[in-house]
């Protein structure tokens, strides 16, 4: 299976520039397979939480209208040069996905 996140974590001043790519299919339910015309079952990311050192920073619920591997980027405030951020995400199918990086000074 191909990486699940690819994450980077920038210290810039005193705020936190997090950019993270995650690996997903992303299927809304509603595409039908070219093939046998039948619709392509539903299968997205639902919910994604983003923690700095354990503390919850990010709490994002999910939907149908996300597209394939999405791509999320936030700032945060305060933390510092080797901080640890740890994204977790779950799907609608209940596959559970986490990704972790140290923050690092620009």
């Amino acid at each position: 299976m191909a990486e699940e996140m690819k994450m980077r974590a920038t210290l810039q001043g005193d705020v936190t520039d997090v950019k993270v790519l995650m690996n997903h299919v992303m299927e809304t339910g509603l595409r039908k397979d070219p093939k046998t015309e039948k619709f392509i079952p539903a299968h997205f990311i639902d919910h994604v939480v983003a923690t700095l050192n354990g503390k919850t920073v990010l709490d994002a619920q999910w939907g149908i209208a996300v597209a394939k591997n999405p791509f999320i980027n936030f700032r945060i405030k305060g933390a510092k040069a080797g901080d640890k951020i740890a994204i977790s995400a779950a799907d609608n199918l209940g596959t559970q996905y986490s990704g972790e990086t140290i923050v690092a000074a620009k």
